[in-house]
Order: C-alpha cells, then structure tokens, then sequence
C-alpha cells in the first residue's frame, strides 16, 4: 500500500475547498431575481399588468384606503413595495372628484365676460 505525504493532501484539499467557494460565488451572482418593475410609473404599470382585465383605472380605488389597497396590490398584484406603491398612488388620482371652484373664483366672471368677448354675433341675426 503506497502512502500519500500529507502535504499533498492538504493541498489537494484546499484546492478542492478553493474550487467549491468559487463555485459557490459565481452560482450566487446568477441566482438573483432581476425586478422588471422597477423604475416604472403608476400609469405604465398599470398599463403592462392591468388591462387585460381592467379597461380603465377609474373606479379601482374607490372606497378602499390606502394602506389597504397597497397591501391588497402588494400581496396579488405588484412584483415589490415600491412597484404597490406607484400602482396605488396611481389608482387613487385616477379616482379622486374634480375639484370644486372656490367661493371666490365662482362670484367672479369668466374672462371673456371680463374684457366684452361674447360668443353671441355683434349684429342680430335677420328672420326670415
């Protein structure tokens, strides 16, 4: 039976150890997840993942609250938080009611009424 000096055999094995951690690091680089949604907008995530179902955003947010509707979108929908995030700040501007003129600028008239610019003809209109 022939014997191996032991310096080759802890330079086998280091070899062997060297070989499996460079293995092991360049399998670990190759084995993350790459996020598609990432950098994008409420209105173009919306536009990628949600109107095979939904023809418009109007109406998806109503009556939820937010915290709610993220969690919702985070959970079913959305790839990550910040892509939930977008979606559901998104959904509600979509649904929020126009605004209301403010007292003032309902007493005022409107600028053509202001500078004598009427839609009406300058002169009557003949009968026949």
């Amino acid at each position: 039976m022939r014997t191996v000096p032991l310096q080759s055999l802890f330079r086998t094995a280091a070899l062997m150890l060297l070989t499996c951690c460079a293995v092991v690091v360049t399998a670990g680089g190759a084995a993350r997840a790459e996020n598609l949604d990432e950098g994008k907008s409420g209105p173009k995530l919306f536009a990628e993942g949600c109107t095979a179902c939904h023809h418009s955003a109007r109406g998806l947010a109503k009556g939820r609250f937010r915290l709610t509707l993220y969690l919702f979108l985070q959970e079913h929908y959305a790839s990550n938080a910040s892509a939930a995030w977008a979606l559901t700040s998104y959904l509600e501007s979509v649904d929020q009611p126009p605004r209301e003129r403010s007292r003032i600028a309902a007493t005022k008239p409107p600028a053509s009424r202001a500078s004598g610019f009427s839609l009406r003809p300058p002169m009557p209109i003949p009968q026949r």
